[in-house]
């Protein structure tokens, strides 16, 4: 019975994106509606209470246990563009039988070990499968109750949560003695207008949100983090690939080298984090850049961004609220901690965002402390939702699964090791997939890279 089922929709605070997951709501109300069914229960999960790892969803398995444990049968989970033909979802559910232990997804697997997994499954990686979100993924009540059971004894113990979809699949395997995702195939990623999609449950359609005319050029201030030892090997790929996009774009070294050119911020360069200078770039943006900029976007040296897809991405956004957006990790969410947007993929603050945080006079604990990290606890303290896109990525390409990316058009990857970083640029990020360089057209193929 679809009353049997609860819909849980990973939403988020900021205003576009609560609206888009009210929309689904809507629509998967309508849908039972029309089929004359008893209303499923459908839940937003910024909405949950009392929880600010909410996203992180394990810390929710007990409330699910006690509140769906005994009327319901599945818990299902989706993000807010996923699109869902209720009728079939019903259907494939019904296949398996709900008094069992069952996680259900679109199975993603990584192709070799990579670091965002801790290396993981090093000896072959393909081995261990992890549900796609944007497909949707499914948990039986007896699973959720056993989840909820488990979380009672052993707290969870990681620190940090980087890989959400991965990290939820290793604690639900329990070094082998839990359930193995399902690989469901009406679980799918196609877009809804692909000929592919008659027999899926689910579809996907978010590749790069735009909701107007993209941002202006001038709009957008990049704030390029540097030091001396870099200058000879990251700016020039920075130079090569992505500058042209920007309008209005600064280098900022421990070194003044007027050949970049770069502004020496008085701050030394350390080995570990660059909280100092990163508050320096923000101290500067809002005194020096004109009050008319509403964007600053900050980046490591070795980011590879397409401005031109982020000036699409934020037409979605309103430079009116504070909004510190880009790539999600958490820290110490099981026990209280913080979100935060990781450096490397590239930190995006509304102006008014900039404005709260240096009044707030939260500021960092060294020089060296991790920037990323103590800008998402001054904004967790300040009440500033970090928001959440997948667009933005910390690392490379190839630390991705392909079919997660299949379904996206990147905003950004990080990192030169390994990798042609020109290459992958031109590859995976230029406006079009044929770029001129040095007056040679080129096509390179996501396959090889």
């Amino acid at each position: 019975e679809l009353k049997e089922i609860v819909f849980i929709i990973q939403s988020q605070s900021n205003s576009f994106h609560s609206k888009r997951a009210e929309d689904l709501k809507r629509d998967i109300l309508k849908q039972a509606a029309d089929l004359g069914k008893e209303l499923p229960t459908v839940l937003l999960i910024h909405e949950m209470d009392g929880h600010e790892g909410a996203w992180t969803i394990l810390p929710l398995m007990r409330d699910f246990s006690v509140t769906y444990g005994r009327n319901s049968s599945w818990i299902f989970f989706c993000e807010e563009d996923t699109r869902i033909q209720v009728v079939k979802l019903l259907e494939t559910l019904g296949r398996f039988d709900g008094s069992k232990e069952w996680f259900l997804g679109k199975a993603l697997y990584d192709e070799e070990s990579t670091i965002i997994h801790h290396y993981a499954f090093a000896e072959n990686p393909t081995v261990f499968k992890f549900p796609d979100f944007a497909a949707g993924w499914a948990l039986s009540i007896p699973l959720v109750n056993k989840l909820a059971k488990k979380l009672k004894s052993e707290p969870l113990k990681s620190d940090f949560t980087i890989d959400l979809k991965h990290e939820i699949a290793l604690y639900i395997w329990q070094k082998g003695e839990g359930p193995h995702l399902t690989p469901v195939p009406e679980f799918c990623t196609d877009d809804v207008n692909s000929y592919k999609v008659d027999h899926c449950a689910t579809t996907f359609s978010n590749f790069l949100p735009l909701c107007g005319e993209p941002v202006e050029k001038e709009d957008v201030f990049v704030a390029v983090k540097t030091c001396r030892k870099f200058h000879g090997d990251r700016i020039p790929v920075v130079k090569q690939t992505w500058e042209r996009e920007a309008a209005l774009i600064e280098y900022y070294s421990d070194y003044a080298d007027i050949s970049i050119p770069t502004i020496d911020l008085g701050v030394p360069n350390t080995d570990r984090g660059h909280c100092g200078k990163t508050f320096a770039i923000l101290e500067r943006f809002l005194n020096h850049s004109s009050p008319r900029t509403p964007w600053l976007v900050i980046v490591d040296d070795d980011t590879l961004i397409s401005i031109f897809r982020l000036r699409k991405l934020l037409s979605c956004y309103d430079p009116n609220e504070p909004v510190f957006l880009g790539e999600r990790y958490g820290y110490g969410l099981g026990t209280g901690g913080y979100s935060y947007i990781t450096g490397g993929g590239g930190m995006v603050f509304s102006r008014i965002a900039v404005q709260k945080l240096l009044a707030s006079k939260c500021r960092c604990y060294s020089t060296d402390a991790p920037d990323d990290m103590v800008l998402g606890m001054c904004f967790s303290g300040l009440g500033i939702p970090i928001t959440h896109s997948p667009l933005f990525h910390q690392a490379r390409p190839m630390d991705y699964p392909k079919g997660y990316l299949s379904h996206q058009i990147p905003v950004s990857f990080h990192k030169h090791w390994n990798i042609d970083p020109v290459k992958v640029y031109f590859t995976w990020l230029a406006p079009s997939t044929e770029e001129s360089l040095n007056g040679k057209k080129v096509g390179y193929n996501r396959e090889d890279l």
